[in-house]
């Protein structure tokens, strides 16, 4: 089975890990802050902590920006659910915002008309999430100029996106945005294993989130409430978590860092082969909005079934049979069954909808050969027929 994503790991990594092992330090030791500093180096960004996964960044990134009970965030009905579930988390309410119909991201001309709407009827969101879908930047800039504007603060989940620019800058700047989250599970771009990063420019927002990562503990005199007991001596200041990252994890993410470009241009080099593959086939590749360079974390076609016998099922376990590990991403978050108990009714954001009925993710990732990609491209074809 070709899958549809998987990790790239060297010797160099396994030594990484290995070294990590013989060491002092299972946790808690040198290799968290060491990836830290070269993933906040490689973005230009001023903070990142290390966490134990995206999802757990989305949460205190949330918590950093005072999220809470009654206020309001909105996302992307098209990501992984931890992407409206942070904001569940902390007492929150969610929204969505429909799709662009080209690239799938969060479309800056329905968060304006629903902004305007808000504004009316005083549900403005707190907190806005948009998400780099594929590896491919949101129009941050036209979302910042609405930040200005009404108000809210903006965490980009930028978990496919790690060595992706956009605006010739590197996602993960934090330019646009007040945090900025990546993901490092195995089907990323770089991996942990398991692990995520929340990265700020805000030296106030990297205070709390540090403290939301661990508990809400702090051995920092300027944090305590009066003078240290002893050299001992902690206090728990917020109720936080244990949400912090390994050693091992963190000497692998260093490891693959080495190689980020190296993944993220055999990844573009994948897909200018797949768009010049599928051209003949009823199928819509993918759309690159030019000031972008997406991070390619996926290649997400759609169907044309105007010239598609086969039904969206039948072609996908029809790859399925032949031995491609397609996937799907991702079933419109406000469809689920917990977010229709909370009022959605799975027929509302018809761009999302529309996508989910026509959207495969073939293969994408950094090992995969050309042979591979010839016999998926292939088996699309068999499946289409």
């Amino acid at each position: 089975m070709i899958p549809y994503g998987r990790q790239d790991i060297s010797e160099a990594d396994i030594e990484a890990v290995v070294a990590v092992l013989r060491s002092d330090f299972l946790t808690q030791g040198p290799a968290v802050p060491a990836f830290e500093k070269i993933v906040a180096d490689y973005c230009s960004v001023r903070h990142a902590l290390a966490v134990n996964s995206a999802t757990s960044a989305l949460h205190i990134a949330c918590l950093a920006l005072g999220v809470g009970s009654g206020d309001i965030v909105w996302t992307t009905p098209i990501t992984f659910v931890a992407s409206a579930n942070c904001a569940l988390y902390c007492g929150a309410q969610v929204d969505f915002v429909d799709i662009d119909p080209r690239t799938y991201n969060l479309d800056v001309r329905c968060l304006a008309e629903k902004l305007a709407l808000a504004e009316q009827t005083g549900t403005l969101p707190k907190v806005v999430i948009p998400v780099h879908l594929s590896g491919q930047s949101c129009d941050m800039a036209a979302i910042r100029a609405l930040a200005d504007q009404y108000g809210f603060r903006i965490i980009e989940d930028a978990s496919h996106a790690i060595g992706g620019k956009y605006r010739n800058e590197s996602i993960g700047n934090c330019r646009y945005s007040d945090i900025t989250v990546f993901s490092f599970h195995p089907v990323k771009i770089v991996t942990t294993a398991e692990g995520g990063m929340a990265l700020t420019n805000d030296a106030e927002l990297a205070s709390r989130m540090a403290l939301y990562r661990s508990h809400g503990i702090t051995r920092d005199q300027a944090q305590m409430t009066h003078a240290a007991d002893g050299p001992w001596y902690y206090q728990q200041v917020e109720l936080g978590f244990n949400y912090r990252m390994t050693e091992l994890q963190a000497a692998l993410g260093v490891s693959q860092m080495a190689r980020l470009d190296e993944f993220v241009a055999r990844r573009h080099a994948l897909a200018r082969r797949y768009d010049e593959l599928l051209a003949g086939l009823p199928v819509t590749i993918p759309y690159q909005l030019p000031e972008t360079y997406s991070g390619l974390h996926l290649y997400v076609i759609r169907l044309q079934f105007d010239a598609i016998a086969s039904s969206h099922l039948e072609v996908f376990e029809s790859l399925r049979a032949q031995g491609i590990g397609v996937n799907l991403h991702y079933i419109p978050v406000h469809t689920q069954p917990y977010y229709r108990k909370l009022g959605f009714k799975g027929d509302e954001f018809p761009e999302a909808r529309q996508y989910y009925a026509e959207a495969i993710s073939l293969p994408m990732y950094s090992g995969l050969s050309f042979e591979d990609q010839d016999r998926v491209v292939r088996a699309l074809a068999e499946s289409l027929r």
